[in-house]
């Protein structure tokens, strides 16, 4: 099994607009979603990641979820990969969401190990185990900071023998894990965290699964072609100005900021977040500005005039 991961992969975004009759008051603009999925792929981005942390994937309806990635099969079409986040507290239950990403057309999944639990090694590999059996191509995980299960390398390394493991998205935040991962074991390591992708490419990561590529998906590629051909310099001129507005990926309020971005970037994609995220305060949104108005400006020569 293998599945070709260079590039910028987005983890996507969802808007919602105003319905008293949907949860919490906010219903999936499924068009808008479609909209800017084009947009991203319009932009050189690989792929889309619906249904991860910034897709809200806990805050959704089970249909919701299966309508969302059904929409990015849709938008994407042949041009790029759809890899579904199919995370659940149990494996039968992310098994179940690795069914229906199957059946919705996902090219493959992302998985964290069991979510709201702290899962010995034993039960973190039975999770893996059993949604390897459905046959898409696995990214695993690996957020120790969310779900208190860290995949250290030789866990990952015992994973990485399952048939359907193909990649890792490594997001502990320690950046030697990337070097770590590859000497153990055969598998495409894939940068997790925005404001650590310098140091996760130049070790040997092979794309990006990334949060702000939303807000700037044109940049985020140029970056990406730049470090993956070694021209360091032009790489770390671009990244200085971008990485204030990418440390927002690793804050507790990174869906709000990333959303928020999105809205200063004006695109129609940015917009609420359903509970139990709540809105930045007028601070943060001040600060979230300033350095997505920063980042405008490093990337402004690559945008097209509208």
């Amino acid at each position: 099994m293998s599945l070709d991961l260079g590039g910028v992969i987005v983890a996507t975004t969802l808007p919602f607009r105003p319905d008293d009759r949907a949860p919490a008051g906010l219903a999936v603009d499924y068009d808008a979603y479609a909209r800017h999925c084009d947009w991203l792929m319009a932009n050189g981005c690989r792929g889309v990641g619906p249904n991860g942390s910034l897709g809200e994937y806990s805050s959704l309806t089970d249909e919701e979820r299966r309508q969302v990635v059904r929409t990015a099969r849709e938008a994407v079409g042949d041009r790029g990969l759809v890899v579904a986040g199919v995370h659940g507290v149990g494996w039968h239950q992310a098994r179940a969401w690795a069914e229906a990403a199957a059946e919705d057309g996902a090219d493959g999944v992302l998985l964290l190990p069991p979510t709201l639990y702290r899962a010995n090694r034993e039960e973190v590999l039975t999770h893996y185990r059993k949604v390897d059996e459905v046959g898409l191509p696995i990214m695993m995980y690996n957020n120790p900071i969310d779900t208190k299960v860290d995949l250290t390398p030789d866990l990952i390394a015992e994973l990485a023998e399952l048939p359907n493991v193909v990649a890792v998205k490594e997001f502990s935040l320690d950046a030697r894990r990337v070097r770590e991962i590859l000497d153990r074991c055969d598998i495409d390591v894939i940068a997790g965290a925005d404001d650590l992708l310098f140091e996760a490419l130049v070790a040997g990561a092979t794309g990006w699964f990334a949060g702000y590529p939303n807000a700037f998906p044109r940049e985020a590629v140029r970056l990406y072609e730049l470090l993956h051909a070694d021209r360091v310099a032009e790489a770390r001129a671009l990244f200085t100005e971008m990485a204030p507005v990418f440390a927002w990926d690793s804050r507790t309020e990174f869906v709000q900021a990333i959303k928020f971005s999105v809205d200063v970037v004006g695109e129609s994609v940015g917009g609420p977040t359903r509970p139990p995220r709540g809105p930045l305060s007028e601070a943060q949104q001040a600060i979230v500005r300033r350095d997505t108005e920063r980042a405008l400006a490093a990337g402004a020569a690559l945008r097209p005039s509208r």
